[in-house]
């Protein structure tokens, strides 16, 4: 990191948790002297110019040849698209076996949708939300370390360690003046946000996390700053019942949480580990083996990761 100095009218163009672009030249810049310490001397950027893109752009160079094999794989599947469909979904995460329906909606969330805009300015979001509910040993951190490795802006955290400033916005004392350092789902803008143990986060900071999840939006009022800061990222999360689960009982009261949190979920999963020898059996072949049973082409990491992209 480097501190970057801004003057004049390029204070304020862009938020935290924006791309921003910035030219400047460098200087150097005395660190604060304090009695009986040599005095230091830091690197930093005075800016020229700044540009706040925050229109997302793909952080993967797309070549013509990946887009030209893109081209060649659906025409090939053109007859059967869903085959073409299966090949790309068995690429998803292929260190766990089977799985296909979660691989299929893990697929679709990081590909995400289309945000409409009316002309009044009522905006409807495109981001899309995933909850897996499911008993331990079912493979659902895989799927969010998978996720946030393929996605170039993704933040990946936990729910027990997490506090309401560390998943939205803190305010931090910098001198005599007070600045803003982005959380979690601020600093996924554009992107994704994986929360592991989604039901170990405190019922006062579930608030903060509900606004973000619907209005894309995080409002800020700490240490006399009033601010929105856009938190435009999907959300995919992972708990475990608060016991075993009950299939006799609602969702809420398998997972204990309130009807409006559970309600901003697009799709919710539930992911059992129901005793069954054979498919005991075949997993266990798998892990045993290194090698997946299924015969079927997959696609490498970087060209599922350009697909996504693209």
């Amino acid at each position: 990191s480097i501190v970057v100095i801004l003057e004049g009218d390029l204070v304020d163009i862009a938020k935290s948790g924006d791309s921003a672009l910035v030219t400047g030249t460098l200087v150097w810049r005395w660190r604060a002297t304090n009695g009986g310490e040599r005095p230091d001397i830091a690197l930093a950027l005075h800016a020229t110019s700044i540009s706040a893109g925050t229109s997302g752009g793909s952080l993967i160079s797309i070549t013509d040849d990946f887009k030209q094999g893109f081209r060649a794989f659906w025409q090939a599947h053109a007859s059967a698209p869903m085959r073409g469909r299966d090949i790309v979904v068995a690429s998803m995460c292929p260190q766990v076996y089977g799985l296909f329906y979660i691989k299929l909606a893990v697929l679709l969330i990081l590909i995400g949708g289309v945000a409409r805009a009316d002309p009044s300015g009522l905006r409807v979001r495109g981001e899309a939300h995933l909850l897996l509910v499911g008993d331990p040993g079912t493979a659902k951190s895989q799927f969010l370390k998978y996720a946030a490795k393929l996605i170039p802006r993704s933040v990946l955290t936990t729910g027990i360690g997490s506090t309401s400033a560390g998943l939205t916005v803190t305010a931090v004392r910098d001198g005599a003046e007070w600045q803003l350092e982005a959380g979690a789902l601020v600093l996924a803008d554009r992107g994704i946000c994986c929360i592991d143990e989604f039901g170990s986060i405190r019922d006062s900071e579930k608030g903060t996390v509900l606004e973000a999840m619907e209005q894309q939006s995080i409002s800020v009022a700490k240490a006399g700053i009033v601010c929105k800061l856009n938190a435009r990222c999907s959300v995919l999360a992972a708990m475990n019942p608060k016991s075993k689960y009950d299939l006799d009982s609602s969702l809420a009261i398998n997972t204990a949480l309130s009807s409006p949190l559970l309600s901003r979920f697009d799709l919710i999963l539930v992911m059992l580990d129901t005793p069954n020898e054979m498919w005991d059996d075949r997993v266990s072949s798998f892990i045993l083996e290194g090698q997946s049973i299924e015969d079927r082409p997959v696609w490498p990491f970087d060209e599922l990761q350009a697909y996504i992209a693209y």
